[in-house]
């Protein structure tokens, strides 16, 4: 059964998409729920996408059960293909189809900025999770982005997303609000911190800028921008380029702060 909310993720399934995601490990983007993972835990991975880090989860916390979700079918094939006897399905993050106290552990990467209604889906979140369990939440936080070389096209980038995203009722700087949404949504056991991903190697740099020069010109986000009339095809070239340039600058050097928090149920 199809999840019932109508939220629209901004980004959307382009493989320009997808392939940030791949890219995605327990290690660069679950470090700090690492050291709370032990064999025998179940373990509900919220919004999984491709499944790279519900791999690495899985491993960490076999022979516990681990169910990987997103709201829709389309990235599911990959994650499945992967093996490792974990379970994917689409489900709803509003109205999970879990029985209360189902979980362990419930993580979410990346999901709370694209949702109109965040801090119901952390009670949702909270309501599968078993007493003494955790929730496990990071988001990045847009405007806390840093890029040297300064560019006047990534600038326009930058207000652009932020546009879209809000168009979306979604908040793109969920980062500094993850403390305040776990209050609200009735937790007060919680944990929070912070860390960043750092593109500065020229691999790092190719990968990104790549990534950002095609996704601006592809994905869902294009779609949108031109759709609302918050930028035209020109302006998307523009952006597009000053990925690229971004991209072959031996300067080239940009972090993506997150915050996380760890929230005991």
């Amino acid at each position: 059964m199809p999840p019932a909310n109508k939220d629209v993720y901004t980004h959307g399934h382009h493989d320009s998409v997808l392939r940030s995601h791949r890219g995605r490990t327990v290690e660069n983007s679950a470090a700090y729920l690492a050291p709370l993972l032990r064999p025998g835990l179940d373990l509900l991975d919220v919004g999984c996408g491709p499944g790279t880090i519900t791999h690495g989860l899985a491993a960490r916390v076999a022979p516990g059960r681990v169910r990987g979700i997103d709201v829709v079918e389309a990235p599911l094939a990959e994650a499945r293909a992967a093996g490792s006897g974990v379970e994917f399905a689409v489900d709803d993050v509003y109205a999970l189809s879990d029985a209360d106290d189902t979980w362990d552990v419930v993580h979410a990467h990346q999901v709370l900025q694209h949702l109109s209604d965040p801090v119901a889906a952390l009670r949702e979140m909270r309501r599968v999770c078993r007493p003494g369990g955790v929730v496990a939440v990071r988001d990045a936080d847009y405007a806390a982005f840093t890029w040297y070389p300064a560019d006047p096209r990534l600038d326009r980038w930058l207000a652009l997303y932020r546009s879209v995203a809000h168009g979306n009722s979604a908040e793109p700087d969920a980062g500094r609000r993850l403390l305040a949404w776990a209050r609200e949504a009735g937790f007060t056991e919680i944990t929070p911190t912070a860390s960043v991903w750092c593109h500065a190697t020229p691999e790092a740099r190719a990968a990104w800028g790549d990534m950002w020069a095609d996704r601006i010109l592809q994905s869902a986000i294009a779609t949108q921008a031109l759709e609302r009339g918050l930028a035209t095809e020109a302006d998307l070239q523009e952006i597009s380029a000053g990925w690229q340039a971004w991209r072959d600058s031996p300067d080239g050097w940009l972090i993506v702060p997150h915050g996380e928090l760890l929230a005991r149920a």
